[in-house]
């Protein structure tokens, strides 16, 4: 027999929130408080936590793009592309990204949150059925609890686990949803035989490339390029503008059809100020620059290869990395986040990630490689690793 609901207390108006500092006792006794870091423009320390993969964020080319459109179109876009009016800027940026990424559209939204949210919610509802990965990023999770849609999320990485829910689903519709590189251990999804399922049971499949895209594929073209994906009629992706492009915002790429549908339904775009002009005028600087040095993209996972093998030969537990992304198990999530403390101490910036952020409960530092890391830079990080390593980080 359920217990009967507790009755609604009546609190005065100072003790509403109460509840706040109980959930704050235990955050803080599970080792699991956040902490918000003033940096500086210029900072001493090596950056191995951000996401800059090409170096682009600070390159001449692309800040001063930001900033001669910021002049000319103001410092915001004032409102929603469908009311205020887009710019050309916007245009010219979709357009470079779909013909980069073999696309026949792309639209861009004011992050990859928000382009992620839009796509899910715009290709499901009450008729669809969704299959996720278990390990899928957190705006693709918060677009299928919008989205209205059964959901199953199945097993890491596994093509027959994505194949048995198709085949037992309830929905006319299915929308398969996975990450194309998975950012915490930055290990890549299945993606030709995650594909190959949809086709025989009828699904579309939105991949998330946001890890992929700048790193992977031919030139950078991400990872749906190199599983050979690149404009099907049933493969949607979505990418962010923050990582290999070193700007702001998203996007979401595929069938010029799916494009217009986003358009007059996903509710991130209709609803949200637009992209800022400066943002978009970035993101096309750093396509360009990506399309003159392709060889930027090899930069990164070579770089990303070489951190990772020294610390697997160094005795830590380490992901071996698809594309950029590197990740080192600390025994602990109090243990995580002093060792990442100690890092930074001697000059190496990593981040550190804990539940609830890491799906299978392992805290970790996480390293991300880039264009521009030298192997003296490699061999300076992994010798302040191991000299602050706590114990047990070891296997």
């Amino acid at each position: 027999m359920n217990s009967p609901a507790p009755a609604p207390q009546n609190l005065p108006p100072d003790q509403v929130f109460d509840w706040l500092d109980v959930e704050a006792e235990k955050r803080a006794e599970a080792g699991l408080v956040r902490k918000l870091r003033i940096r500086q423009a210029q900072e001493p320390e090596l950056d191995l936590a951000g996401n800059d993969y090409l170096g682009l964020a600070r390159d001449k080319r692309v800040a001063g793009a930001a900033a001669a459109a910021a002049l000319r179109w103001g410092a915001g876009s004032t409102g929603s592309r469908l009311v205020s009016g887009t710019t050309e800027v916007h245009v010219e940026l979709e357009h470079e990204l779909a013909r980069f990424c073999g696309a026949q559209a792309a639209l861009v939204f004011s992050s990859g949150f928000t382009a992620n949210l839009g796509a899910v919610t715009a290709l499901s509802g009450a008729d669809s059925a969704i299959v996720t990965d278990k390990y899928i990023h957190a705006s693709l999770i918060e677009g299928c609890r919008l989205s209205r849609s059964d959901i199953a999320a199945v097993a890491h990485s596994d093509p027959n686990a994505f194949k048995h829910a198709l085949a037992t689903r309830r929905k006319p519709r299915a929308l398969v949803v996975t990450d194309s590189v998975f950012s915490v251990d930055g290990d890549i999804a299945p993606l030709e035989q995650l594909a190959a399922v949809c086709r025989e049971h009828g699904a579309s499949l939105l991949i998330d490339d946001a890890h992929g895209f700048g790193v992977l594929g031919e030139g950078g073209r991400g990872a749906v390029n190199a599983a050979g994906l690149s404009g099907a009629p049933d493969v949607v992706t979505t990418i962010t503008l923050s990582k290999s492009l070193g700007a702001q915002g998203g996007a979401v790429l595929g069938p010029r059809r799916v494009i217009k549908h986003l358009v007059d339904t996903a509710r991130s775009f209709i609803f949200d100020t637009a992209l800022a002009p400066a943002s978009a005028a970035a993101a096309l600087a750093a396509l360009n620059a990506l399309k003159a040095e392709p060889e930027l993209a090899t930069k990164v996972t070579d770089a990303a290869g070489n951190l990772a093998m020294q610390l697997k030969a160094a005795g830590f537990r380490v992901s071996l990395p698809d594309a950029a992304v590197i990740s080192v198990q600390a025994p602990s999530p109090e243990a995580a986040v002093a060792w990442a403390a100690s890092c930074a101490d001697q000059g190496v910036r990593v981040g550190c990630f804990r539940p609830p952020s890491v799906p299978d409960g392992i805290s970790r530092l996480r390293l991300t490689a880039r264009a521009d890391l030298t192997e003296a830079e490699v061999d300076r990080a992994v010798g302040v690793i191991t000299a602050t390593a706590p114990p047990g980080a070891t296997s």
